[in-house]
């Protein structure tokens, strides 16, 4: 069976399982209602037989600021650091574009449920690793294939540099074209791009900003937590 296919039967059996029961009716009426739920937030098919493309988003409260997490049917496709109004908007519409269709906001989405625990228990230093289902549409060729082993190979609590990285995959002299890949990363924080730094032992660059980069190397550890 086709991993979406198995993804959205979870989806189905945990939906079902969230909703109240209702007097008089039995399981049959328990799985229609989470049928129409999963449907609503997942989207439906077309005249193929293909599910139309989904994207739903909501925005998590962290010890960095706000975070903008989107997902659709495959998984996790975006995180976005500082999303107040104007980042958020501007993520969203560049999203919706990259995508084919408008993201829409679903906080209590089954496709964004497990995302927000995850990323809420590891900032609450309660998670190490992210367990989830990623969508990696927003990313293609030697970035997508830096940023995979990075988020396989490079554990919580640990750094790796831009030139072991890229030895990691067969490029040992593409430092730089790491330092890219980082930079296009579209899922920070579950693809720890923050464990990435620089030979001599600086911090190096982050797409997020220096301080955002210092506050998760704090949380995991590897710095020591700033006095102010």
């Amino acid at each position: 069976m086709h991993r979406v296919e198995l993804h959205h039967q979870k989806l189905l059996l945990e939906t079902a399982g969230r909703l109240s029961p209702v007097r008089g009716w039995g399981p049959r009426f328990a799985a229609l209602r989470a049928l129409s739920v999963v449907r609503r937030t997942v989207g439906r098919m077309n005249s193929d037989g293909q599910y139309e493309q989904r994207v739903v988003w909501t925005v998590v409260a962290t010890g960095i600021g706000p975070l903008l997490l989107a997902a659709t049917r495959e998984g996790l496709v975006n995180v976005v650091f500082h999303a107040t109004d104007a980042v958020r908007d501007k993520a969203l519409d560049r999203l919706g574009s990259r995508l084919g269709c408008e993201p829409v906001e679903a906080p209590g989405s089954p496709l964004l449920a497990e995302a927000i625990h995850q990323v809420e228990a590891y900032f609450a230093g309660e998670r190490h690793d992210f367990e989830l289902p990623l969508d990696w549409s927003l990313s293609s060729g030697f970035n997508q294939q830096v940023l995979r082993e990075l988020a396989a190979g490079v554990p919580y609590g640990s750094v790796v540099g831009y030139g072991s990285l890229a030895g990691r995959v067969g490029q040992p002299g593409a430092a730089q074209a790491v330092g890219v890949a980082m930079g296009s990363n579209p899922l920070p924080v579950v693809v720890p791009c923050h464990r990435v730094v620089e030979s001599d032992g600086g911090i190096g660059g982050f797409g997020g900003g220096l301080e955002t980069k210092r506050k998760l190397l704090a949380l995991e550890g590897i710095l020591p937590e700033p006095l102010f």
